[in-house]
């Protein structure tokens, strides 16, 4: 199959003198976003040849811990859900979104924290 696009996503880190993220900006040519500010990013990326994930997690220094929990919800909750699409497997899916209503319940996300 021949390639008819290409399509880029770019990330842009900022960071201070110690190399710790201060800013992260992205762009997504395709969907229209130019350096987009973020406070988080998680990256996984499945290489064939030695048939393991390689990861890029990044947050900026501002990053709330609470902001952290919902992020992390988030995430969980959106990779069964992909999960799900990629597989086919509703009984594993439902497991894992079972995991991330514990999740969410244990770290009492439906109160907003104080600032």
């Amino acid at each position: 199959m021949a390639v008819k696009h290409k399509s880029k996503v770019i990330f842009e880190v900022g960071l201070d003198e110690n190399r710790i993220p201060e800013e992260i900006k992205w762009s997504a040519d395709d969907a229209g976003i130019t350096n987009e500010p973020a406070e988080a990013i998680m990256v996984s990326v499945w290489n064939d040849q030695k048939k393991e994930t390689l990861r890029l997690d990044l947050w900026t220094k501002e990053m709330k811990l609470y902001e952290m929990r919902v992020f992390f919800y988030q995430t969980l909750k959106s990779m069964a859900d992909v999960y799900r699409k990629a597989t086919n497997d509703d009984k594993m899916a439902d497991t894992m979104l079972d995991f991330v209503d514990y999740f969410h319940e244990k770290l009492e996300l439906d109160k907003m924290p104080e600032e």
